[in-house]
């Protein structure tokens, strides 16, 4: 296997992980806040994790998710400005969208990981094993996730249609 595939299929398995990771959070995220919603109405013994846990979740979710999801070339807001120009624009403005990611990812890894060096010694009340920086690990690692999804597209392309959850189309033509 040649350089190119073999980055190709490392980028097909990291974008697999980052869906399973994800949809866990999601799903996780849907288990919890109904069982703190039960127990503080009608159990009436509010728990004190529930939310702290969703907010955890969800910061796992959207930054692990938003990686996968420029990847997979549904990042609404870029492809709703791309599909709605000319042709002609369309090429230009991808490009553009590419080095305003590279720019977001790069913030990302450089001050995601500062933010977790300087946290790491502090402790969540409500999971006091639990290191704030350790919470902070999906800013960085979205970052690093989405800059190795970038090199992928810029140097080998985008992935082909046959790609899990890939979509090659605009919405609208």
């Amino acid at each position: 296997m040649n350089l190119k595939a073999a980055y190709r299929l490392a980028m097909e398995r990291l974008y697999l992980a980052c869906i399973v990771v994800s949809a866990t959070a999601l799903v996780l995220i849907t288990l919890v806040i109904p069982y703190g919603v039960f127990m503080r109405y009608v159990m009436n013994s509010a728990a004190s994790w529930p939310e702290p846990f969703s907010v955890l979740a969800m910061v796992l979710f959207s930054f692990v998710g938003g990686a996968a999801a420029y990847r997979a070339n549904v990042h609404i807001c870029v492809q709703m400005l791309t599909d709605a120009v000319r042709p002609s624009v369309r090429g230009w403005l991808l490009k553009a969208a590419d080095v305003a990611m590279v720019a977001m990812a790069l913030f990302m890894l450089v001050f995601g990981t500062q933010l977790v060096r300087v946290t790491w010694g502090q402790t969540i009340g409500e999971f006091p094993s639990l290191s704030v920086g350790v919470t902070y690990l999906p800013i960085p690692l979205g970052g690093l996730f989405t800059l190795l999804f970038i090199v992928e597209r810029l140097w080998l392309g985008a992935p082909p249609p046959g790609s899990v959850m890939y979509r090659d189309q605009p919405l609208a033509e």
